[in-house]
């Protein structure tokens, strides 16, 4: 990652989904989008792959407040959009790879499609594996092709929302409140995947911008 960059704080996963961007919306939108395909071109030209590894690495370590500054409230559908559901992947698996591990393995099992085969996961995968694999899907998004990259998270999400739901019905009876946490990381994660997917076919149309 670019020497510019400061070295943010790093925020619990639940905490993303509160943050406040500037207070000029057209101004937020020009940022958001003009930052996130300069930093896809930048490190998508480096052949080498040493710019791409270095930005799994710094969001590893220093989590992604800056980018989330930037680029958490932009639309869903847009490159600042997808690369920022990207990230939040990263985060949540690195910030509780026994939980993603879990949810990951209960869905894969649950969910009757070929969205485990698509993103690529070792069967069964431990935290360690998961944790590689979201690393593997970002490096895929600046080295490789990023539809593929896209479509991967999407299958991603898919699989771990259908294994949030699944826990989340063991335990309705015996723990509702951890039951309707589980039912939401479900739904976040079920609208992330559309989210992902429809991006994929928009960046394979020349749409996604």
């Amino acid at each position: 990652m670019p020497e510019q960059f400061s070295r943010p704080v790093r925020r619990p996963t639940q905490a993303f989904d509160n943050i406040v961007g500037t207070h000029d919306p057209a101004e937020e939108t020009r940022i958001a989008h003009a930052t996130a395909s300069a930093l896809l071109t930048r490190v998508r030209a480096d052949e080498s792959g040493v710019s791409a590894e270095r930005l799994v690495a710094f969001t590893d370590e220093h989590g992604i407040d800056e980018i989330a500054e930037l680029w958490s409230k932009a639309p869903a559908r847009t490159l600042p959009g997808a690369l920022w559901r990207l990230y939040l992947l990263q985060l949540a698996i690195h910030g509780d790879p026994h939980t993603a591990a879990l949810l990951y393995e209960r869905g894969r099992i649950e969910l009757a499609s070929a969205d485990a085969a698509i993103a690529g996961a070792p069967v069964p995968a431990n935290p360690e594996e998961l944790v590689a694999l979201i690393d593997t899907i970002l490096r895929g998004a600046f080295r490789g092709d990023f539809a593929v990259a896209l479509d991967r998270a999407a299958a991603f999400c898919r699989v771990q929302a259908s294994g949030a739901t699944h826990t989340a019905d063991d335990y309705e009876q015996t723990e509702p409140s951890r039951a309707s946490e589980l039912t939401t990381r479900a739904l976040r994660l079920s609208s992330y995947a559309q989210d992902l997917s429809a991006s994929a076919v928009l960046w394979r149309t020349g749409g996604l911008a």
